[in-house]
Protein backbone atom coordinates (compact mmCIF):
# COMPACT_ATOMS: atom_id res chain seq x y z
CA UNK A 1 0.00 0.00 0.00
CA UNK A 2 1.27 3.27 -0.70
CA UNK A 3 0.88 6.50 1.14
CA UNK A 4 -2.17 7.43 0.19
CA UNK A 5 -3.91 4.03 -0.22
CA UNK A 6 -2.85 4.18 3.83
CA UNK A 7 -4.49 7.20 4.56
CA UNK A 8 -7.26 6.69 2.79
CA UNK A 9 -7.98 3.38 4.17
CA UNK A 10 -7.08 5.33 7.66
CA UNK A 11 -10.15 8.09 6.86
CA UNK A 12 -12.16 5.16 5.89
CA UNK A 13 -12.29 2.52 8.89
CA UNK A 14 -12.33 5.24 11.36
CA UNK A 15 -15.40 6.62 10.04
CA UNK A 16 -17.21 3.17 9.42
CA UNK A 17 -16.65 2.27 13.12
CA UNK A 18 -18.85 5.65 13.64
CA UNK A 19 -20.91 5.17 10.88
CA UNK A 20 -22.33 1.66 12.26
CA UNK A 21 -22.70 2.92 15.87
CA UNK A 22 -25.75 5.23 13.99
CA UNK A 23 -28.81 3.28 14.80
CA UNK A 24 -27.69 3.09 18.62
CA UNK A 25 -29.51 4.84 21.33
CA UNK A 26 -27.42 6.76 24.10
CA UNK A 27 -28.17 4.27 26.47
CA UNK A 28 -26.98 1.53 23.67
CA UNK A 29 -23.44 3.13 24.08
CA UNK A 30 -22.61 1.73 27.42
CA UNK A 31 -24.49 -1.43 26.97
CA UNK A 32 -22.43 -4.55 28.74
CA UNK A 33 -24.12 -8.22 29.25
CA UNK A 34 -21.06 -10.11 30.08
CA UNK A 35 -17.51 -9.48 30.57
CA UNK A 36 -16.46 -10.63 27.42
CA UNK A 37 -18.66 -8.31 25.25
CA UNK A 38 -17.36 -4.61 25.35
CA UNK A 39 -19.63 -1.70 25.34
CA UNK A 40 -19.71 0.59 21.62
CA UNK A 41 -18.46 3.17 23.44
CA UNK A 42 -15.75 1.37 24.89
CA UNK A 43 -14.85 0.44 21.22
CA UNK A 44 -14.91 3.74 19.68
CA UNK A 45 -12.18 5.05 22.03
CA UNK A 46 -10.16 1.97 22.62
CA UNK A 47 -9.06 1.73 18.66
CA UNK A 48 -8.13 5.47 19.24
CA UNK A 49 -6.34 4.39 21.98
CA UNK A 50 -4.41 2.13 19.67
CA UNK A 51 -3.41 4.48 17.69
CA UNK A 52 -2.50 6.85 20.20
CA UNK A 53 -0.35 4.14 22.03
CA UNK A 54 1.90 2.66 19.69
CA UNK A 55 1.51 5.41 16.60
CA UNK A 56 1.77 9.21 18.85
CA UNK A 57 3.34 8.47 21.93
CA UNK A 58 6.61 6.78 20.43
CA UNK A 59 6.43 8.71 17.21
CA UNK A 60 4.75 12.18 17.29
CA UNK A 61 7.14 14.97 19.36
CA UNK A 62 5.29 16.44 21.73
CA UNK A 63 2.38 14.82 21.41
CA UNK A 64 0.18 15.04 25.15
CA UNK A 65 -3.19 12.73 25.24
CA UNK A 66 -6.45 14.87 26.01
CA UNK A 67 -6.55 12.93 29.13
CA UNK A 68 -3.61 10.79 30.51
CA UNK A 69 -6.30 8.27 32.14
CA UNK A 70 -7.79 7.01 29.11
CA UNK A 71 -4.53 4.93 29.16
CA UNK A 72 -5.68 2.86 31.53
CA UNK A 73 -9.63 3.27 31.12
CA UNK A 74 -9.15 1.90 27.32
CA UNK A 75 -6.02 -0.58 27.67
CA UNK A 76 -7.27 -3.90 26.42
CA UNK A 77 -4.81 -6.56 27.48
CA UNK A 78 -1.22 -4.95 27.05
CA UNK A 79 0.57 -5.64 30.12
CA UNK A 80 3.69 -3.99 28.28
CA UNK A 81 1.57 -0.65 28.46
CA UNK A 82 0.45 -0.96 32.04
CA UNK A 83 -2.86 -1.09 34.09
CA UNK A 84 -5.97 -1.72 32.87
CA UNK A 85 -9.67 -1.13 33.75
CA UNK A 86 -11.18 -3.93 35.23
CA UNK A 87 -12.89 -5.65 32.23
CA UNK A 88 -15.91 -6.80 33.55
CA UNK A 89 -16.57 -3.55 34.34
CA UNK A 90 -16.15 -1.58 31.05
CA UNK A 91 -20.13 -0.84 30.85
CA UNK A 92 -19.85 1.20 34.20
CA UNK A 93 -18.10 3.47 32.47
CA UNK A 94 -20.75 6.34 32.20
CA UNK A 95 -18.06 8.70 32.14
CA UNK A 96 -16.36 10.21 29.93
CA UNK A 97 -19.29 10.34 27.71
CA UNK A 98 -19.93 9.92 24.20
CA UNK A 99 -19.35 13.56 22.75
CA UNK A 100 -15.52 13.35 24.69
CA UNK A 101 -14.66 9.84 23.20
CA UNK A 102 -15.60 11.24 19.72
CA UNK A 103 -13.75 14.47 20.66
CA UNK A 104 -11.27 12.13 21.49
CA UNK A 105 -11.59 9.89 18.46
CA UNK A 106 -11.28 13.42 16.31
CA UNK A 107 -8.38 14.28 18.54
CA UNK A 108 -6.13 11.26 17.73
CA UNK A 109 -7.41 11.19 14.02
CA UNK A 110 -6.64 14.88 13.35
CA UNK A 111 -2.82 13.58 14.81
CA UNK A 112 -2.17 10.65 13.39
CA UNK A 113 -2.73 12.09 9.89
CA UNK A 114 -0.23 15.29 10.74
CA UNK A 115 2.20 13.07 11.28
CA UNK A 116 1.94 10.47 8.71
CA UNK A 117 2.27 13.79 6.52
CA UNK A 118 5.10 14.97 8.12
CA UNK A 119 6.73 11.94 9.15
CA UNK A 120 10.79 11.66 8.61
CA UNK A 121 12.13 9.32 6.21
CA UNK A 122 13.63 6.74 8.74
CA UNK A 123 10.23 6.61 10.75
CA UNK A 124 7.74 6.89 7.88
CA UNK A 125 7.75 2.89 6.81
CA UNK A 126 7.13 1.96 11.01
CA UNK A 127 4.93 4.44 11.02
CA UNK A 128 3.08 2.77 7.85
CA UNK A 129 3.33 -0.54 9.05
CA UNK A 130 1.81 0.36 12.48
CA UNK A 131 -0.96 2.80 11.01
CA UNK A 132 -1.97 -0.67 8.63
CA UNK A 133 -2.02 -2.53 12.21
CA UNK A 134 -4.02 -0.23 13.44
CA UNK A 135 -6.51 -0.03 10.35
CA UNK A 136 -6.72 -3.88 10.64
CA UNK A 137 -7.17 -4.48 14.50
CA UNK A 138 -10.16 -1.55 14.23
CA UNK A 139 -11.81 -3.59 11.56
CA UNK A 140 -11.61 -6.63 13.78
CA UNK A 141 -13.49 -4.55 16.71
CA UNK A 142 -15.75 -3.55 14.26
CA UNK A 143 -16.86 -6.96 13.64
CA UNK A 144 -16.55 -6.90 17.53
CA UNK A 145 -19.12 -4.40 17.60
CA UNK A 146 -22.06 -6.64 16.04
CA UNK A 147 -21.08 -9.87 18.29
CA UNK A 148 -21.01 -7.94 21.35
CA UNK A 149 -23.89 -5.80 21.23
CA UNK A 150 -26.17 -8.76 19.37
CA UNK A 151 -25.39 -10.59 23.07
CA UNK A 152 -26.23 -7.17 25.39
CA UNK A 153 -29.15 -6.81 23.13
CA UNK A 154 -30.26 -10.55 23.71
CA UNK A 155 -30.69 -10.14 27.51
CA UNK A 156 -33.41 -7.73 27.15
CA UNK A 157 -36.95 -10.54 27.08
CA UNK A 158 -38.29 -7.53 24.64
CA UNK A 159 -35.45 -8.94 22.05
CA UNK A 160 -34.80 -5.55 20.75
CA UNK A 161 -33.75 -4.94 17.19
CA UNK A 162 -30.33 -3.13 15.41
CA UNK A 163 -31.77 -2.58 12.56
CA UNK A 164 -35.43 -3.02 11.73
CA UNK A 165 -36.21 -5.75 8.85
CA UNK A 166 -37.94 -8.99 8.25
CA UNK A 167 -35.79 -12.00 7.01
CA UNK A 168 -36.63 -13.97 4.46
CA UNK A 169 -37.64 -18.19 4.90
CA UNK A 170 -36.15 -20.31 2.66
CA UNK A 171 -37.79 -24.12 1.50
CA UNK A 172 -34.69 -25.99 2.24
CA UNK A 173 -30.82 -25.88 1.85
CA UNK A 174 -29.17 -27.07 -1.03
CA UNK A 175 -27.88 -31.03 -0.84
CA UNK A 176 -24.33 -31.55 1.08
CA UNK A 177 -22.04 -32.71 -0.84
CA UNK A 178 -18.76 -34.11 -0.13
CA UNK A 179 -15.82 -33.04 -2.26
CA UNK A 180 -12.63 -35.37 -1.97
CA UNK A 181 -9.20 -34.00 -2.04
CA UNK A 182 -6.03 -35.99 -2.51
CA UNK A 183 -4.45 -34.06 0.38
CA UNK A 184 -0.47 -34.27 0.28
CA UNK A 185 2.84 -31.71 1.06
CA UNK A 186 1.35 -28.31 0.89
CA UNK A 187 2.80 -24.74 2.10
CA UNK A 188 0.61 -23.11 4.28
CA UNK A 189 0.49 -19.24 6.40
CA UNK A 190 -0.16 -15.73 4.41
CA UNK A 191 2.10 -16.04 0.92
CA UNK A 192 3.51 -12.15 1.29
CA UNK A 193 0.60 -10.26 -1.04
CA UNK A 194 -0.85 -7.84 1.21
CA UNK A 195 -1.48 -7.50 4.85
CA UNK A 196 -1.13 -10.33 7.50
CA UNK A 197 -1.14 -10.92 11.19
CA UNK A 198 1.80 -12.09 12.29
CA UNK A 199 0.02 -15.50 13.35
CA UNK A 200 -0.11 -15.94 10.00
CA UNK A 201 3.46 -16.45 9.58
CA UNK A 202 6.06 -17.78 8.51
CA UNK A 203 4.85 -20.02 5.04
CA UNK A 204 6.21 -23.75 6.13
CA UNK A 205 5.44 -26.94 4.88
CA UNK A 206 2.72 -29.30 6.13
CA UNK A 207 1.42 -32.93 5.36
CA UNK A 208 -1.97 -33.33 4.55
CA UNK A 209 -3.96 -36.73 4.15
CA UNK A 210 -7.11 -37.67 2.00
CA UNK A 211 -10.37 -36.21 3.04
CA UNK A 212 -13.58 -34.84 2.48
CA UNK A 213 -14.89 -31.49 2.73
CA UNK A 214 -18.67 -30.73 3.28
CA UNK A 215 -19.96 -28.26 0.29
CA UNK A 216 -21.11 -26.14 2.75
CA UNK A 217 -22.06 -25.33 5.93
CA UNK A 218 -24.63 -27.02 8.36
CA UNK A 219 -27.64 -25.71 8.67
CA UNK A 220 -30.33 -24.82 11.79
CA UNK A 221 -32.59 -27.71 10.31
CA UNK A 222 -29.98 -30.19 10.26
CA UNK A 223 -28.19 -29.00 13.82
CA UNK A 224 -32.49 -29.18 15.07
CA UNK A 225 -32.01 -33.40 14.02
CA UNK A 226 -29.20 -33.62 16.82
CA UNK A 227 -31.31 -31.55 19.08
CA UNK A 228 -34.31 -33.52 18.66
CA UNK A 229 -31.97 -36.76 18.70
CA UNK A 230 -30.80 -35.76 22.06
CA UNK A 231 -27.35 -34.18 21.14
CA UNK A 232 -27.32 -32.09 24.57
CA UNK A 233 -28.53 -35.50 26.43
CA UNK A 234 -25.70 -37.70 25.24
CA UNK A 235 -21.97 -37.69 26.72
CA UNK A 236 -21.10 -40.01 24.56
CA UNK A 237 -20.86 -37.38 21.61
CA UNK A 238 -19.12 -34.95 24.14
CA UNK A 239 -15.35 -34.32 24.67
CA UNK A 240 -15.13 -34.35 28.64
CA UNK A 241 -14.57 -30.44 28.92
CA UNK A 242 -17.40 -29.78 26.57
CA UNK A 243 -19.89 -32.47 28.27
CA UNK A 244 -19.11 -30.59 31.83
CA UNK A 245 -19.29 -26.82 30.22
CA UNK A 246 -22.31 -27.95 28.81
CA UNK A 247 -24.32 -29.49 32.04
CA UNK A 248 -22.90 -26.32 33.95
CA UNK A 249 -24.69 -23.97 31.49
CA UNK A 250 -27.34 -25.95 31.03
CA UNK A 251 -27.16 -25.74 27.16
CA UNK A 252 -30.00 -27.39 25.20
CA UNK A 253 -29.64 -25.51 22.26
CA UNK A 254 -27.56 -23.18 20.19
CA UNK A 255 -26.96 -19.86 21.51
CA UNK A 256 -29.56 -17.65 20.23
CA UNK A 257 -32.26 -19.93 19.92
CA UNK A 258 -35.33 -19.21 20.68
CA UNK A 259 -38.63 -21.10 21.20
CA UNK A 260 -41.95 -18.87 21.53
CA UNK A 261 -45.78 -20.83 21.84
CA UNK A 262 -44.01 -23.61 19.90
CA UNK A 263 -42.95 -21.57 16.72
CA UNK A 264 -38.97 -21.94 16.20
CA UNK A 265 -37.09 -18.63 16.64
CA UNK A 266 -33.96 -16.96 16.72
CA UNK A 267 -32.59 -13.90 17.98
CA UNK A 268 -31.00 -11.69 15.21
CA UNK A 269 -29.44 -8.42 14.95
CA UNK A 270 -32.94 -7.44 13.47
CA UNK A 271 -34.65 -8.94 16.67
CA UNK A 272 -36.59 -12.11 16.99
CA UNK A 273 -37.08 -13.92 13.53
CA UNK A 274 -38.41 -17.09 12.87
CA UNK A 275 -35.78 -19.56 12.38
CA UNK A 276 -35.21 -20.64 8.81
CA UNK A 277 -34.20 -24.36 8.64
CA UNK A 278 -32.22 -23.27 5.34
CA UNK A 279 -29.85 -20.91 6.65
CA UNK A 280 -26.65 -21.91 7.89
CA UNK A 281 -26.21 -22.86 11.82
CA UNK A 282 -24.33 -20.27 13.77
CA UNK A 283 -23.62 -19.04 17.59
CA UNK A 284 -22.35 -22.77 18.83
CA UNK A 285 -19.25 -23.41 20.33
CA UNK A 286 -16.23 -25.13 19.30
CA UNK A 287 -17.35 -28.31 21.96
CA UNK A 288 -20.84 -28.25 20.42
CA UNK A 289 -19.48 -28.47 17.11
CA UNK A 290 -17.45 -31.29 18.11
CA UNK A 291 -20.62 -33.26 19.40
CA UNK A 292 -22.62 -32.62 16.23
CA UNK A 293 -19.80 -34.11 13.79
CA UNK A 294 -19.24 -36.94 16.53
CA UNK A 295 -23.22 -37.37 15.79
CA UNK A 296 -23.03 -36.98 11.94
CA UNK A 297 -20.64 -39.61 11.76
CA UNK A 298 -18.08 -37.23 10.69
CA UNK A 299 -15.18 -34.55 11.87
CA UNK A 300 -14.35 -30.78 12.03
CA UNK A 301 -11.54 -29.70 9.47
CA UNK A 302 -8.25 -29.39 10.63
CA UNK A 303 -7.01 -26.03 9.63
CA UNK A 304 -4.48 -26.78 7.16
CA UNK A 305 -7.30 -29.22 5.34
CA UNK A 306 -9.68 -25.59 5.49
CA UNK A 307 -6.59 -23.43 3.86
CA UNK A 308 -5.83 -26.22 1.43
CA UNK A 309 -9.31 -25.93 0.40
CA UNK A 310 -10.01 -22.55 0.61
CA UNK A 311 -6.49 -21.09 -1.55
CA UNK A 312 -8.30 -23.06 -4.86
CA UNK A 313 -11.67 -20.82 -4.12
CA UNK A 314 -12.33 -17.32 -5.73
CA UNK A 315 -12.25 -14.37 -3.61
CA UNK A 316 -14.58 -13.80 -0.66
CA UNK A 317 -17.76 -11.35 -1.07
CA UNK A 318 -20.28 -10.56 1.62
CA UNK A 319 -19.31 -10.01 5.43
CA UNK A 320 -20.37 -6.89 6.92
CA UNK A 321 -19.49 -4.63 4.01
CA UNK A 322 -22.96 -5.64 1.81
CA UNK A 323 -25.30 -4.15 4.86
CA UNK A 324 -26.56 -8.01 5.85
CA UNK A 325 -25.71 -8.66 8.78
CA UNK A 326 -27.35 -12.23 9.42
CA UNK A 327 -26.21 -15.55 7.98
CA UNK A 328 -27.35 -16.43 4.20
CA UNK A 329 -28.55 -19.66 2.71
CA UNK A 330 -25.91 -21.57 0.38
CA UNK A 331 -25.80 -21.43 -3.39
CA UNK A 332 -26.77 -24.64 -5.06
CA UNK A 333 -23.59 -25.07 -7.46
CA UNK A 334 -21.29 -28.20 -7.26
CA UNK A 335 -18.29 -26.25 -5.79
CA UNK A 336 -17.81 -25.07 -1.84
CA UNK A 337 -19.78 -22.22 -1.08
CA UNK A 338 -19.87 -20.53 2.42
CA UNK A 339 -16.26 -20.53 3.12
CA UNK A 340 -16.83 -16.92 3.83
CA UNK A 341 -19.16 -14.37 4.74
CA UNK A 342 -21.89 -16.46 6.46
CA UNK A 343 -20.41 -18.02 9.73
CA UNK A 344 -16.54 -19.02 11.19
CA UNK A 345 -15.99 -22.12 11.30
CA UNK A 346 -14.85 -23.66 13.84
CA UNK A 347 -11.67 -26.27 13.16
CA UNK A 348 -10.30 -29.42 15.81
CA UNK A 349 -6.73 -27.41 15.59
CA UNK A 350 -5.06 -26.02 18.67
CA UNK A 351 -4.51 -22.41 18.57
CA UNK A 352 -0.42 -22.26 18.53
CA UNK A 353 2.55 -20.82 16.85
CA UNK A 354 3.69 -21.68 13.39
CA UNK A 355 7.23 -23.55 13.26
CA UNK A 356 9.67 -20.38 13.51
CA UNK A 357 6.64 -17.91 14.50
CA UNK A 358 8.14 -14.94 16.90
CA UNK A 359 6.21 -12.15 18.33
CA UNK A 360 6.82 -8.72 17.28
CA UNK A 361 9.28 -7.19 19.97
CA UNK A 362 7.50 -5.06 23.07
CA UNK A 363 3.94 -4.72 23.96
CA UNK A 364 3.18 -4.43 20.44
CA UNK A 365 3.86 -8.21 19.83
CA UNK A 366 1.02 -9.15 22.40
CA UNK A 367 -1.56 -8.71 20.07
CA UNK A 368 -1.48 -12.53 18.78
CA UNK A 369 1.09 -14.65 20.89
CA UNK A 370 0.57 -14.65 24.13
CA UNK A 371 -2.98 -16.07 23.27
CA UNK A 372 -1.44 -19.08 22.12
CA UNK A 373 -2.55 -21.11 24.55
CA UNK A 374 -6.11 -23.33 25.49
CA UNK A 375 -7.95 -22.54 22.66
CA UNK A 376 -8.95 -23.42 19.20
CA UNK A 377 -8.56 -22.24 15.20
CA UNK A 378 -11.76 -20.82 13.30
CA UNK A 379 -11.34 -20.08 9.94
CA UNK A 380 -13.37 -18.08 7.03
CA UNK A 381 -15.25 -15.19 7.90
CA UNK A 382 -19.05 -14.10 9.12
CA UNK A 383 -21.38 -11.97 8.00
CA UNK A 384 -19.66 -9.25 10.01
CA UNK A 385 -16.50 -9.27 9.33
CA UNK A 386 -14.62 -7.06 7.27
CA UNK A 387 -14.62 -8.47 3.53
CA UNK A 388 -11.07 -7.50 3.25
CA UNK A 389 -9.95 -9.51 5.95
CA UNK A 390 -11.66 -12.62 4.79
CA UNK A 391 -8.69 -14.66 3.69
CA UNK A 392 -7.15 -18.16 3.10
CA UNK A 393 -4.71 -17.78 5.81
CA UNK A 394 -6.50 -15.76 8.28
CA UNK A 395 -6.44 -17.46 11.82
CA UNK A 396 -9.58 -16.45 14.52
CA UNK A 397 -8.94 -18.44 17.83
CA UNK A 398 -11.26 -18.36 20.53
CA UNK A 399 -11.78 -20.85 23.74
CA UNK A 400 -13.91 -23.71 22.82
CA UNK A 401 -16.51 -22.80 25.12
CA UNK A 402 -17.32 -19.53 23.53
CA UNK A 403 -20.36 -18.93 21.72
CA UNK A 404 -21.36 -15.06 20.53
CA UNK A 405 -19.28 -14.94 17.55
CA UNK A 406 -20.93 -16.04 14.35
CA UNK A 407 -19.87 -19.52 14.33
CA UNK A 408 -20.63 -22.45 12.82
CA UNK A 409 -19.66 -25.85 11.57
CA UNK A 410 -18.17 -27.18 8.28
CA UNK A 411 -17.85 -31.24 8.07
CA UNK A 412 -15.16 -33.32 7.12
CA UNK A 413 -14.17 -36.98 6.67
CA UNK A 414 -11.21 -38.73 6.82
Amino acid sequence: MDDEAIVAAFVETRQQSVTICAPLLPEDYSLQAAAFASPPKWHLAHTSWFFETFILKPFASGYESPQPLYEVLFNSYYNGIGAQHPRDQRGLLSRPPLEDVLAYREFVDAAVLALAAAASDTARKTIHERMLLGIEHERQHQELFFTDFKYSLSANPLYPEYLSQALSTSVSAPPLRWLRDEGGLITIGHSGQGFCFDNELPRHRYFVEPFEFASRLVSNGEFQAFVDDGGYQRPELWLADGWAIAVAEGWTAPLHWLNRDGEQREFTLYGSQPRDAARPLCHVSGYEAEAYAQWAGARLPTEQEWEKVAVDQPDSLGGMDDGHYHPRVAADDKGVSQLYGECWQWTRSAYTPYPGYKPSPGAIGEYNGKFMSNQWVLRGGSCVTKSSQARPSYRNFFYPQDRWQFSGIRLART
